[in-house]
């Protein structure tokens, strides 16, 4: 498969989100606004409707669903546990960090969704929804956590605000309600979603300054390092440990190897974090994301 033309179409919207807000008189002021829109309605929506639709048969694949939550887990651990590495701790800046942990752990849904519909077909698509819907509410807590606790401010009351962790809520509990959209509503909700994406990742492209990743290049190192290559060595050992059937370890090799959300940029930019660097850090991580999918799907998945 040539993951390449799988990343490229994100990799494009972020290129041409920062070329306009750079040579064109939409500068950042009009981002600034597409940021809140894009972090108020568009994700939540967007979120709700990958959750939802697909149903989450999680007494058929309870196995597989604690493969998902240990190797969820495990990389909130390796994305916190970078400021004390031996060698590392002394360039990593605490701030920078809280704001940039969850590129190591977070992931591209749409991304998601269509290569496992393109490897595994319908089969596929019911194993990475199961992912999805147990593992996104974990990372969305997760990244807020750090920018909460190093921004001074309250953690309870920034999960009850942040509108990222509703719609995935609400879309766990509407999935095991047995909720679907209906039918004439699906056009609509699948509309917003797509416009979610799109202006989110142009809105990462804006936000990006590429002299933002030098200043902290160790940091950048070591959480892409955690995203492409320790995440898929640890879920080469969860299928291992949970001893998952081949469709299933292909699932989770691949959600493993995803490039990081492109939300990660609009969380931190609206915690107030530097979202410039943590814009770039998701445009590398869309690019080193065709070098973690071969790594996983090619190399792990032929050593199991």
């Amino acid at each position: 498969m040539n993951y390449l033309q799988l990343i490229l179409p994100d990799f494009s919207l972020i290129i041409c989100g920062y070329l306009i807000c750079r040579y064109t008189k939409l500068d950042r002021t009009v981002w600034r606004q597409v940021d809140s829109l894009v972090y108020f309605f568009l994700f939540p929506v967007l979120l709700f409707q990958s959750i939802t639709r697909y149903p989450l048969a999680l007494d058929a694949a309870s196995q597989f669903m604690m493969a998902g939550v240990s190797l969820a887990i495990c990389g909130i651990a390796l994305a916190y546990s970078v400021p004390y590495w031996p060698f590392v701790k002394k360039y990593i800046d605490p701030r920078d960090h809280a704001g940039s942990a969850q590129i190591g752990f977070r992931f591209n849904s749409f991304i998601a969704l269509a290569v496992s519909q393109k490897l595994l077909g319908d089969n596929g698509l019911a194993y990475m929804a199961i992912l999805i819907g147990v593992s996104v509410p974990i990372f969305n807590i997760a990244a807020v956590w750090p920018m909460a606790k190093h921004g001074q401010q309250h953690f309870g009351r920034e999960l009850i605000r942040n509108p990222l962790i509703w719609g995935t809520t609400a879309g766990l509990l509407a999935n095991i309600a047995g909720f679907t959209v209906p039918d004439w509503m699906a056009p609509s909700v699948t509309r917003v979603g797509q416009a979610g994406l799109v202006l989110g990742l142009m809105a990462a492209g804006a936000g990006m300054q590429l002299s933002a990743l030098p200043r902290a290049k160790v940091l950048a190192a070591s959480m892409l390092s955690v995203r492409h290559f320790a995440m898929p060595v640890v879920a080469f050992i969860m299928a291992k440990m949970w001893g998952l059937d081949s469709a299933q370890t292909t699932t989770l090799l691949l959600f493993s190897a995803l490039p990081t959300a492109s939300t990660c940029y609009v969380l931190a930019a609206r915690m107030g974090y530097n979202g410039p660097y943590v814009s770039s850090l998701v445009t590398a991580s869309t690019a080193m994301a065709v070098l973690s999918l071969s790594f996983a799907l090619s190399f792990l998945a032929n050593a199991i």
